[in-house]
């Protein structure tokens, strides 16, 4: 008789077949163990709609978590009961954590040559990219060889958030170091080759229609990791070249700021929020702005209006108004 598959198991399964990021499956995972903890280890199939309300209100309440947070567990909980015990949640009344009004850390042009200036190799041929097309660090990491189309100077972003493929401009100013890097990563990957590994980790539903890809030049991460490891997906030991971690990119861009003297809060996502307020600047309008960053709702991308020098910085202050 076949062992029943436990129900995490059950989750990693319909994640991965979904073709999901190791990274959600272990948000999606990590939530629904805290949901099934905080009922005293009730199984989640005789639970429902009032069990996620309760859950949910206790994270707003007595967690005091960030709306984005509490918006993350629904979403774990809501793929359990659509898409693993088929049990769809009839509507969740939820009571919502405030949400901060908080507008997005810009740079000025300025500010941006300044970082850019105190970075090298790798890491400022990741900001470069970050703030030329506007991509989130994860997407730049995971960009393949075949997304970068010199020919029409356009960025392929694969699955980002919200699953959805876009296109953005590749800024020419770093097409010499993407080139350069190119070649490194070719050199490192027939390396890898010879010595019998050169495999790239890719989504169940790809890695069946393409069998042979794993191995493949265009399939290869541009932002390859120093080390081989295991697929953390698969149960198997085989090694894999898989991309560069985001930290370190968090890292040298924390320690470019303090060089260059900024003192605003500086990470990677801050030259995506630049690229956006620069865009809006120059006279871009803001359906073309939010489609190169792949928002699905325009009020997304309409907060960088409340940014630009139509706000407080536009307007003249009254003791000035005195010195004149």
């Amino acid at each position: 008789m076949a062992q029943k598959v436990k129900l995490l198991d059950q989750v990693r399964q319909k994640i991965r077949l979904k073709g999901y990021s190791y990274q959600t499956e272990k948000t999606y995972v990590d939530w629904i163990k805290r949901f099934i903890l905080f009922h005293q280890k009730r199984h989640p199939s005789e639970m429902g709609k009032d069990e996620v309300e309760a859950f949910l209100a206790h994270l707003a309440v007595d967690k005091d978590v960030a709306a984005s947070t509490q918006n993350q567990a629904l979403s774990a909980l809501l793929f359990l009961y659509r898409g693993v015990l088929n049990q769809p949640l009839d509507w969740v009344n939820v009571l919502w954590a405030k949400k901060p009004s908080r507008l997005p850390v810009v740079l000025t042009r300025q500010e941006v040559h300044a970082v850019l200036n105190q970075l090298t190799g790798l890491p400022h041929l990741v900001v470069q990219l970050l703030y030329g097309a506007g991509l989130r660090v994860n997407e730049c990491l995971r960009l393949r060889v075949k997304d970068v189309d010199f020919g029409q100077h356009l960025i392929i972003v694969r699955d980002g958030k919200g699953f959805k493929d876009r296109a953005t401009p590749l800024p020419q100013t770093g097409v010499p170091s993407l080139r350069a890097q190119l070649q490194t990563t070719q050199k490192l990957h027939y390396q890898d080759l010879e010595e019998g590994n050169g495999r790239v980790s890719l989504p169940n539903a790809l890695a069946q229609k393409y069998p042979n890809a794993h191995t493949e030049w265009q399939w290869q991460f541009i932002f390859p990791s120093h080390t081989l490891s295991p697929d953390p997906q698969s149960n198997d030991e085989t090694l894999y070249r898989h991309h560069l971690h985001p930290s370190s990119i968090q890292k040298a861009v924390r320690q470019a700021a303090k060089r260059a003297r900024i003192t605003k809060h500086v990470t990677p996502h801050t030259f995506r929020h630049s690229f956006a307020t620069h865009l809006l600047e120059t006279g871009y309008d803001i359906r073309t702005i939010q489609e190169l960053l792949g928002h699905k709702d325009v009020k997304t991308t309409m907060i960088y209006t409340h940014v630009i020098n139509r706000g407080a910085s536009g307007v003249r202050s009254p003791l000035d108004e005195l010195a004149s």
